[in-house]
């Protein structure tokens, strides 16, 4: 297995297009369109990123903040369902709170929101339907993409990349560093009203 390397994110969110900055991405590269469902993870005891994709259970942790606040997300686990003892315990150490009393030796996913997550008091599910539009912009991973929180929309355009001065030169570029970054925990919790 190669070696995955954490890549520097700087993200925002809006209700509304980002204006020229959207027209600046769109013509410097050709779009690659895709469509997704997930589900995310809410702890309001933590920020981490916990989500399913695939039916993968996926947690990304924010390894470091740079002086641009730049940020640096390190992916620690992807999982099947069901998902054993061993796995859970990781995932609500990720959390950030004591893992209820087991009933199982194993839970698939419906088993796992409806019995671990949803009586949870601090934790929620968010059903994520998302339309990404990928570019490729010098070198980087460029995203503009229309998602939904429970229903709730929002707009969000992302830069990613393993070199954090480079995500930093084409925030710039495409007249992005005037809007705050904005993670996509931080955007969730708003909408869903999770402090």
């Amino acid at each position: 297995m190669s070696e995955i390397i954490p890549r520097w994110e700087w993200r925002t969110f809006g209700t509304t297009t980002f204006g020229r900055s959207e027209d600046l991405i769109r013509t410097a590269s050709e779009a690659k369109i895709r469509h997704s469902t997930e589900v995310y993870f809410l702890s309001a005891q933590s920020m981490n990123n916990t989500k399913v994709r695939d039916g993968l259970m996926d947690i990304k942790t924010l390894k470091a903040v740079n002086d641009d606040k730049l940020e640096q997300w390190n992916p620690i686990l992807k999982a099947q369902f069901p998902l054993d003892a061993a796995t859970l315990t990781g995932i609500f150490q990720a959390f950030g709170v004591s893992m209820p009393a087991l009933a199982r030796e194993s839970y698939t996913f419906d088993q796992y929101v409806d019995e671990l997550i949803r009586p949870h008091p601090d934790l929620e599910a968010v059903d994520v339907v998302k339309e990404r539009h990928g570019f490729m912009i010098d070198g980087t991973i460029v995203e503009i993409a229309a998602v939904t929180f429970n229903g709730i929309a929002r707009r969000t355009v992302a830069v990613e990349h393993e070199d954090p001065a480079l995500v930093a030169s084409v925030v710039r570029r495409l007249e992005l560093a005037g809007f705050e970054n904005i993670n996509y925990l931080r955007a969730m919790k708003s909408a869903v009203g999770m402090a």
